[in-house]
């Protein structure tokens, strides 16, 4: 019996961390070919050995960064090229900064600008156009947060900025479903990591959020799971099943959105 995903050719972007491992193990065990993508170097040369040790022949990782159109263009033409077809996009690249309002580098707001958002519009634009050039339909899920309905201090320019990159993927998914093409989001909590990889999130803001609380990381992981109404800590796998779910089509659905985040009452629009 097939797999949900057999036959299906995916790409995900910002692939080697917790939640890019997470959403790949899901959807190698359901039968896609998947290309991670990731900026070039040994992080992503080992993250490609440990998916290919999971999926033998099944997958294999390409450089991308998500800011450059041509770079972005280029690693598309090279699936094209390789598979002769794209059905999955997961893009899942993104990095935070934490810092209020009046104390924020403007400089460092500007970077997330350009890998959020710009990165985001990129991403749809160089895949959008080459899946309605093909006029075989497919599928792009965007990596939103939770801090978009529920935003926490300190975390404004990542907030905004994803923010952005959310309702981009909202239009994109008016623009682009004459064409079959499905464009949904995944809001996820915190994930900490997805067996030995870290969080890049968490790498660059755990510090902050640990001491601002007063808290050891086994401590910072228990607060995120206590203030969530099923006390669940969320996994990458948690996301990937999220992930699986849209572009498996079980449902006629486009321009929605899955809170991965054990319930925040906080999130519920208002």
């Amino acid at each position: 019996m097939d797999k949900l995903l057999t036959g299906k050719v995916a790409v995900v972007t910002g692939a080697a961390g917790a939640i890019g491992y997470g959403i790949c193990e899901v959807l190698l065990e359901n039968g896609a070919t998947l290309v991670a993508t990731d900026l070039a170097g040994e992080k992503l040369d080992a993250f490609a050995k440990d998916l290919d040790a999971l999926a033998p022949g099944q997958s294999m990782g390409l450089q991308m960064d998500v800011t450059s159109p041509d770079g972005v263009g280029s690693a598309l033409d090279q699936v094209y090229a390789k598979y002769d077809r794209l059905d999955i996009v997961v893009h899942n690249a993104g990095i935070a900064y934490v810092a209020k309002i009046v104390e924020m580098d403007v400089e460092r707001f500007q970077l997330l600008e350009k890998v959020n958002v710009d990165g985001t519009l990129v991403v749809l634009k160089e895949a959008g156009k080459r899946m309605i050039e093909k006029d075989a339909g497919g599928d792009i899920v965007i990596m939103s947060t939770k801090n978009v309905p529920s935003p926490s201090a300190g975390f404004g320019a990542y907030s905004a900025t994803k923010a952005a990159c959310h309702q981009l993927g909202r239009i994109a998914s008016v623009e682009f479903a004459p064409h079959n093409i499905r464009v949904n989001m995944v809001a996820p909590d915190a994930v900490f990591s997805e067996g030995k990889y870290k969080s890049g999130l968490w790498d660059l803001v755990g510090q902050d959020r640990m001491k601002s609380r007063g808290m050891t990381e086994t401590e910072l992981h228990e607060y995120y799971r206590q203030r969530n109404l099923l006390k669940a800590s969320v996994t990458g796998r948690h996301v990937g099943n999220a992930v699986l779910y849209f572009v498996s089509r079980q449902s006629p659905t486009t321009g929605a959105t899955i809170p991965v985040d054990g319930g925040l009452p906080d999130a519920t629009p208002r």
